[in-house]
């Protein structure tokens, strides 16, 4: 079948899946513009209206405009025009959305940087991207001092967190105050071009330099509008997102910056993950959305004053399973305890190349259906994106229910790699973006995400999948969390080595765990069980794999029976 055919097929069967009040194109709420045109706006339109919150702060939309106008003229005084780069290495705070705005006004480019880097790290991003200012807070600037001979960094605007609460900024020094940026005469005239250069979001990962990912504000623009539509959210729906995951982190950005900012609404902003405080804000903010870990909602569910807080609004809890996987038995605590129209999902598939809202599973937790089917159940692809399973030696388009590897075709792919031609070439091919990730399409046109490639496990020549062998131990009791990678075998080619916590107050044995894999999944998928107390972690919440490899060789060698440690 050709692709065209292929695709016809496909969107055939997903219309059909497509959830009720979902729409079928992409809606975008007040036409083309800019993300700072929306702003500007609803500061128009809404002027009252809480755009930011914030440590106890309000910022209203009128508020917020003022700021990012005399913010954009304060970078223009400092040199910046339009194709600059400007980095804002902070963590979440008004702040962040405030310089990310301005950038973006001036048509310049806004490259955020994670503040929990070390030095080689942060010279990496600063010195690849070509930052010529850097916005930072008075805590980290010895540590941007320490890089700036190696980068083309010549102004430094140095900020507090208490700042951004409304409280003292940073004292007189060498560098920029931010209160003396927003001093600057206000810039009202939008520089940007839609399908210009204006963001450099750099991968994460755990081996390799992070690569610059080309997007546009047309990209940014199409993720909020399309990802608002899969949700059945519009601009007056009353959205409130709360939200901690990192803003610097573009699942972040699309939550706490884009989405409420293009639909009008308001961004409840947590400098980190608090538990009481989440309640607090979801009850006294009235939040609709957020979007957090897995071991986040166990947390709120496990709190003795859960019930002294009205959870009612929160309409759209998205979870993570970076760690522990969402399934049935959490769902349902969190429906007992919050009721039946907050139903607890998993959140979206995509990645930083596409803006990462591909595929949603909104409203399709009927009978637990996303939980029940083979990991990881993603839904349908939103309105706008065309998503393939492909052979990966021809690619060629794969019949549906064969494994192979998802590309996908959408307005939010990457324009390329920054200063990576090779790189953009390996992965940019006549429009689709080559993911890397196994998976698969269903007989309804769902996807189904199965792992990166270079995670799969290959047993006398047989696929395992870490997330399905995952998601099978995590359904045990006592089982609190898996990871599941590879190690050589002289006669296999390689062995599944699993990773395991264990729930509070386990007994569980590796030998009774190798039983119950053993009942669960094909004797090839069998793997050996390793009990650890936690899983070294990135900084970004993921488990660090690589290191687990290492010790996954060793047990798979000392291991006496076949699956048993």
């Amino acid at each position: 079948m050709t692709f065209d055919a292929h695709l016809v097929d496909l969107r055939s069967r997903q219309e059909r899946s497509r959830p009720p009040g979902t729409p079928r194109q992409v809606r975008y709420p007040l036409g083309e513009l800019t993300i700072p045109a929306h702003v500007a706006h609803w500061a128009t339109h809404r002027p009252d209206q809480a755009a930011v919150v914030f440590e106890g702060r309000t910022i209203t939309y009128s508020e917020l405009e003022g700021e990012i106008s005399r913010a954009a003229g304060g970078l223009r005084l400092l040199g910046v025009r339009p194709g600059d780069r400007v980095a804002i290495h902070l963590p979440n705070c008004p702040q962040f959305v405030i310089a990310m705005m301005a950038v973006l006004r001036l048509g310049a480019v806004h490259v955020p940087v994670n503040p929990m880097f070390k030095e080689t790290e942060l010279q990496h991003e600063l010195a690849d991207s070509g930052a010529s200012v850097v916005v930072t807070l008075d805590d980290l600037l010895p540590l941007v001092n320490a890089v700036r001979g190696d980068c083309a960094v010549h102004r430094v605007v140095v900020t507090t967190m208490a700042e951004g609460a409304g409280g003292a900024g940073a004292r007189p020094s060498d560098q920029v105050l931010w209160s003396t940026l927003l001093q600057g005469d206000p810039v009202n005239d939008d520089l940007a071009d839609l399908d210009a250069l204006a963001a450099l979001n750099y991968t994460g990962g755990t081996t390799g330099l992070p690569k610059g990912c080309q997007h546009t504000q047309r990209h940014m623009l199409y993720t909020a509008a399309t990802a608002a539509g899969a949700t059945a959210q519009t601009q007056d729906t009353g959205f409130v997102a709360l939200c901690y995951l990192p803003i610097f982190w573009i699942a972040g950005e699309d939550l706490g910056i884009l989405l409420p900012l293009v639909l009008g609404g308001t961004s409840v902003l947590m400098p980190r993950w608090n538990a009481q405080q989440a309640l607090q804000l979801i009850d006294s903010q009235h939040a609709t959305a957020m979007v957090g870990t897995v071991e986040n909602y166990l947390e709120l569910l496990d709190r003795s004053d859960l019930g002294d807080y009205d959870l009612s609004s929160l309409e759209d809890p998205m979870a993570v399973s970076f760690v522990r996987k969402l399934d049935s038995q959490v769902r349902s605590r969190w429906i007992d305890a919050v009721g039946a129209r907050s139903v607890l999902r998993e959140a979206a598939y995509g990645m930083t190349e596409t803006h990462t809202m591909d595929a949603s599973p909104y409203r399709m937790s009927a009978n637990d259906r996303d939980l029940h089917e083979e990991p990881v159940f993603c839904g349908v692809p939103v309105p706008g994106t065309d998503v393939l399973v492909v052979d990966w030696e021809t690619g060629s388009p794969l019949p549906i229910g064969e494994d192979g590897q998802i590309i996908l075709r959408s307005p939010s792919v990457i324009t390329g790699y920054w200063n990576n031609p090779a790189a953009t070439a390996e992965q940019l091919r006549d429009g689709w973006l080559q993911t890397g990730d196994s998976g698969r399409l269903d007989e309804a046109g769902c996807l189904h995400y199965l792992g990166r490639r270079k995670e799969m496990i290959k047993v006398k020549g047989m696929s395992v999948f870490p997330a399905e062998v995952e998601m099978i131990l995590s359904r045990h009791p006592q089982v609190r969390s898996v990871a599941v990678v590879p190690a050589p075998h002289p006669d296999r080619g390689q062995q599944p080595v699993a990773f395991v916590t264990l729930a509070p107050g386990a007994n569980v044995t590796t030998t009774e765990l190798h039983a119950y894999a053993t009942d669960s999944m094909a004797t090839y998928k069998v793997p050996v069980v390793v009990v650890v107390e936690d899983f070294p972690m990135t900084a970004t919440g993921k488990i660090r794999k690589v290191e687990l490899e290492e010790q996954a060789a060793a047990a798979a060698r000392d291991t006496e029976s076949p699956g048993i440690s």
